[in-house]
């Protein structure tokens, strides 16, 4: 076999379009498989989820400019004062870190996904069985992981939470004696303890939320629907009764207090912009919200860019669930269902409480804008769960399934 000039790289013999064969080195014939692969995955990605992520990525950015002097100023002391960016170039940096981590996993087939996933979900379940031992603690709340970088397991939980359920979930199809129910009842309960532990509440209600979803979706009986409903509003009425952390949110909500005050505040900040908004940088309010970055960025958002760019963003993430939904109606696998489903509702579900919070509706959850607020490990973990939805979602545009005729659903 001849080998290329300059080049002890065996050569290997390619066939050419127009019949002919020319001679090419093995290290060309990688980059070549390399860029088939690429337009493999842009030609099987779903390109308009792809798109609608991007635009909240990049609203998102201006965002957060927007909110970071505000922070910055709250933050500042005497020793070290904080630039009116800083949150800003930070912000980029996670951002630029969590597209690579989303592209990455996008280009993962489905099966390779759903393995990593639930690689993921177990190691963060260590991880939340760690921090009450070892972890950092914040504003009362005991939830990092210091790993050289700070790192919050409930956020790289959420994705592989939704994996790890969704293929359980489906070993139903596979045999139906398996106790798939009581296995994911199992699951949430450990995950909700250890997270309650922390406490964080909020991020216990989201898990529950979605593992409603996907129950849901499993195709259970109706009774057990609803023997599930009841069983999560008991499990909200003890947490009401016997767990401080959710006594107190509700309280503030419902009778005032400091989190109400705060609530209230993101509330008059986010109807002092008007339908069209003050301004990029012009907003007053927000200088004195708390967390305006990442928890009430969406009323910054109000302030300064107005009411009808909040619309705006809502109906972002309404058409990111419509997206995933039309993208699964001829979706025959149970596993790539419920795995969607369950991912599309963990982003849609911490947008939604997110924005109740602001508009005075719902208790402080502490918890952040998807895509849109700052953030390090909510940043990453968010695009890298986009990316598992994108991975899990591919699907080749040239093969579509033929309706059935009517000798074909006939025979036997």
């Amino acid at each position: 076999m001849a080998t290329l000039s300059g080049n002890t790289t065996r050569a290997v013999p390619v066939q050419t379009r127009d019949g002919g064969v020319r001679v090419i080195g093995r290290a060309n014939r990688y980059r070549r498989s390399r860029r088939s692969e690429l337009v493999i995955w842009w030609r099987e990605i779903d390109r308009v989820l792809l798109g609608l992520v991007m635009l909240l990525v990049v609203i998102g950015a201006i965002a957060v400019a927007a909110a970071s002097p505000a922070s910055a100023h709250r933050l500042s002391t005497l020793q070290k004062t904080l630039g009116d960016l800083h949150f800003f170039w930070l912000h980029l940096r996670w951002l630029g870190f969590g597209l690579l981590v989303m592209f990455f996993a996008s280009i993962l087939p489905k099966e390779t996904a759903r393995r990593l996933a639930i690689i993921l979900a177990a190691a963060m379940i260590v991880g939340l069985v760690l921090v009450p031992l070892v972890g950092s603690e914040v504003k009362g709340a005991r939830r990092w992981l210091n790993l050289g970088i700070s790192l919050q397991p409930s956020e790289f939980l959420k994705p592989g939470f939704a994996i790890a359920l969704a293929w359980i979930l489906s070993w139903r199809v596979r045999d139906p004696r398996i106790p798939v129910m009581g296995l994911s009842i199992g699951l949430m309960v450990l995950v909700g303890a250890l997270l309650m532990a922390q406490p964080d509440f909020g991020s216990t209600v989201l898990f529950l939320g979605v593992w409603f979803v996907l129950v849901l979706l499993s195709g259970l009986s109706v009774s057990r629907i609803g023997w599930t409903a009841g069983g999560g509003m008991l499990v909200l009425v003890l947490a009401y009764l016997f767990y401080p952390n959710a006594t107190h949110r509700i309280d503030s909500f419902l009778w005032g207090g400091s989190e109400f005050d705060q609530v209230d505040l993101a509330m008059r900040t986010l109807r002092n912009g008007g339908w069209g908004g003050t301004g990029l940088w012009l907003g007053t309010r927000k200088m004195a919200l708390p967390e305006a970055h990442t928890d009430y960025i969406f009323s910054v958002i109000g302030e300064e860019f107005g009411l009808i760019a909040c619309a705006v963003i809502v109906m972002l993430y309404g058409a990111i669930v419509l997206r995933v939904l039309l993208r699964l109606l001829d979706e025959d696998d149970l596993f790539t269902v419920l795995a969607a489903a369950g991912l599309t509702a963990q982003l849609a579900g911490q947008a939604f409480i997110n924005i109740l919070v602001n508009l005075q509706l719902f208790p402080s959850k502490g918890m952040t804008l998807p895509l849109i607020s700052y953030g390090g490990s909510s940043t990453m973990a968010l695009l890298l769960g986009v990316g598992f939805l994108l991975a899990i979602t591919r699907r080749n545009p040239y093969l579509s399934r033929e309706p059935v005729s009517g000798k074909e659903r006939a025979a036997p």
